[in-house]
């Protein structure tokens, strides 16, 4: 366990992946937007640690003026791990995520880890999860019910 968390133990780490993983981030400023509130030293820095670390790649975009980076196999690889702590969070946590996102998530691992499989494999940036509100935009509907789950 510490091998991993030497590599993705800090917030930053886990967030530029998830970015990648699930909302199809892959520029800097995609990720510098994300609404997470990175500072640009500290995304640089995390960039150049998981790609040190095999987890992502760099490469230059088909226009040549940016870079993108692209998960690994290693990478990709923490799919499953991610999808849990997703679903784990929404469990126990006060969260943006709607509740049938999450529970559709839960109740269909298998095939969310397919399609996000496919999309890295087939290099397909849409995203997994549609955008939902985050916790500095104002809600839609006064006093909107908390979505927090609870277990049975």
């Amino acid at each position: 366990m510490s091998l991993s968390l030497d590599l993705l133990g800090d917030r930053w780490s886990l967030l530029i992946v998830r970015d990648m993983m699930v909302r199809g981030y892959r520029t800097f400023r995609e990720f510098q937007r994300s609404g997470e509130g990175i500072a640009t030293n500290i995304l640089a820095d995390r960039l150049h640690r998981l790609e040190a670390g095999g987890v992502v790649d760099r490469e230059a975009a088909e226009d040549g003026r940016s870079t993108h980076y692209r998960l690994t196999e290693k990478g990709i690889a923490l799919a499953p791990m991610l999808l849990e702590l997703l679903i784990w969070g929404a469990h126990h946590e006060d969260s943006d995520a709607p509740c049938a996102a999450i529970e559709q998530m839960e109740q269909n691992r298998a095939a969310v880890l397919a399609e996000t499989y496919r999309r890295w494999k087939e290099r397909d940036p849409a995203p997994l999860l549609p955008p939902f509100r985050s916790s500095t935009e104002p809600a839609a509907a006064p006093a909107a019910a908390s979505n927090r789950r609870t277990s049975k």
